[in-house]
């Protein structure tokens, strides 16, 4: 499960985890563009508390849905993600990926599978205790651009800052920055998924996501957000859906990513868990499967939270917490024992096929 952490990260990573567990039972060619004229605006978070040990911490976890039996979780926002939520609240800065829009408009795209939810969806992720959301995916436009509208204002409405996507393209490209006990950290997302590419992907004078198809765009506004924070964490959207190792575009963007000065690369979509470990000094997570999710059984039930730790302006450590998928909730619940065992031991498993390495190759 651990994953090049300091002796002292890990004491107080793991220490806060295991106590609150104690307590809980082929693509087409997309535009490219050089340096950005309209470079990026910067979105930023007023600093959080110092974690009392000098060290700060983030939490990022998959894919959530509000729908069918996870959409009953509503009826009591305040408990919908359940003892998971006590990760995100342990942590100094939590991020989930928001994989639906968040309105009651309208008109559903020409797509198989169409998601949205009522605003409650905020009060939910506000209660767990997620300081972030990422709109950086295939769904975020299930309900045309009168559906991302409501989402980014209901989102606004609930304090809640997003990244990955927005009213134009500067927007959707935006670094969001947030400082926590000295550590300015910036959070960008983009999606990999080309169905639909060509009339959601953002443009100057059009509300959509960042995309991969932006080209160079991604990876300007990568090295711009390295100039202006410690630590750049990136979240893609992408992978081949129910596969568990990375696809090979995958793995070139994350070079890309990591040559642009990513210190972490965290994903969603694939539906399954993927390998994580480091490509050079950069912290990659190729896919943390579902977590808040609809639909039972969906490629797997095994799921996880990226814990990563800062000290000092750095990312000194990274693992992936292994939780697993209630089949009657949707819930995702903290694995313990046995089954803790077995999820982080497919993780490192799958470390090699994802071309990971256990541990940074140099300081």
């Amino acid at each position: 499960m651990g994953i090049a952490m300091s002796s002292r990260s890990r004491f107080a990573v793991v220490g806060v985890i295991l106590t609150l567990l104690a307590g809980c039972g082929g693509d087409p060619a997309g535009p490219s563009d050089d340096a950005p004229a309209d470079a990026p605006s910067q979105t930023e978070t007023a600093p959080e508390q110092p974690a009392p040990d000098g060290i700060a911490t983030l939490a990022v976890a998959g894919d959530v849905h509000f729908a069918e039996r996870t959409l009953d979780l509503l009826a009591e926002p305040d408990t919908a993600f359940g003892p998971v939520a006590e990760l995100f609240t342990a942590a100094d800065h939590a991020v989930v990926n928001l994989e639906t829009p968040v309105t009651e408009r309208g008109t559903a795209e020409p797509k198989e599978w169409l998601f949205r939810a009522p605003p409650a969806a905020f009060q939910a992720i506000r209660a767990a205790g997620i300081d972030l959301v990422s709109l950086g995916n295939n769904h975020a436009l299930d309900y045309g651009r009168t559906g991302l509208a409501d989402t980014l204002e209901a989102a606004a409405s609930a304090g809640i800052p997003v990244v990955g996507a927005g009213p134009d393209r500067t927007a959707a490209l935006s670094a969001h920055f947030v400082t926590l006990d000295g550590t300015r950290v910036a959070y960008l997302a983009f999606s990999q998924v080309w169905e639909l590419w060509d009339t959601w992907m953002a443009t100057p004078d059009r509300s959509g996501v960042a995309h991969v198809a932006h080209g160079d765009l991604v990876t300007a506004a990568v090295r711009a957000a390295g100039e202006a924070a410690d630590v750049v964490v990136v979240l893609p959207h992408w992978g081949t859906e129910g596969e568990s190792c990375p696809n090979a575009e995958q793995r070139d963007w994350a070079h890309r990513l990591a040559d642009a000065g990513a210190d972490a690369i965290i994903g969603t979509h694939a539906h399954r868990l993927q390998g994580d470990g480091y490509l050079g000094n950069t912290y990659v997570a190729y896919g943390l499967g579902n977590f808040l999710w609809w639909w039972n059984d969906a490629d797997s039930n095994d799921t996880g939270v990226a814990s990563l730790t800062l000290e000092d302006g750095r990312l000194v450590g990274a693992e992936v917490v292994p939780a697993h998928i209630d089949r009657t909730t949707g819930q995702p619940i903290p694995a313990v024992g046995a089954q803790a065992e077995r999820i982080s031991g497919e993780i490192a498993r799958l470390r090699d096929c994802a071309g990971l390495t256990e541990s940074p190759t140099s300081d």
